[in-house]
């Protein structure tokens, strides 16, 4: 199956179903940092860096494996070409400064911005 490109912008605001890959407490396999959230993927995307879509999931408090949950947030990297969505339980919310500091233990490295509708 070939994939195309899938525009992030296109989940914000949409319930999306990911696979946690990282669950939160796991440990990344090279760089050795912690996961203090849960961290995982789109099934059957295609990012600008050629993987599946990655998420943050914010507002969960314990170790999971699927998720389904609304986009209220993209981190746009602007120095890697690279989206990360950010989801959260259907009517939660967080604020732009909450999610810089939720991601900031993978998204210091990176310049990024945060995208939301409208």
């Amino acid at each position: 199956m070939t994939l195309a490109f899938t525009g992030a912008e296109t989940f914000l605001g949409q319930m999306v179903a990911v696979i946690i890959d990282r669950p939160l407490g796991s440990r990344h396999p090279d760089h050795g940092f912690v996961y203090p959230v849960n961290y995982g993927y789109v099934p059957n995307t295609l990012a600008p860096d050629g993987d599946d879509l990655d998420a943050y999931v914010l507002g969960v408090f314990e170790p999971i494996s699927t998720f389904i949950g609304r986009c209220i947030a993209i981190i746009r990297r602007l120095d890697d070409n690279d989206d990360k969505l950010v989801l959260v339980p259907d009517g939660k919310t967080y604020t732009d400064a909450q999610i810089i500091a939720l991601t900031e233990f993978q998204e210091q490295f990176f310049q990024s911005q945060i995208i939301r509708n409208g």
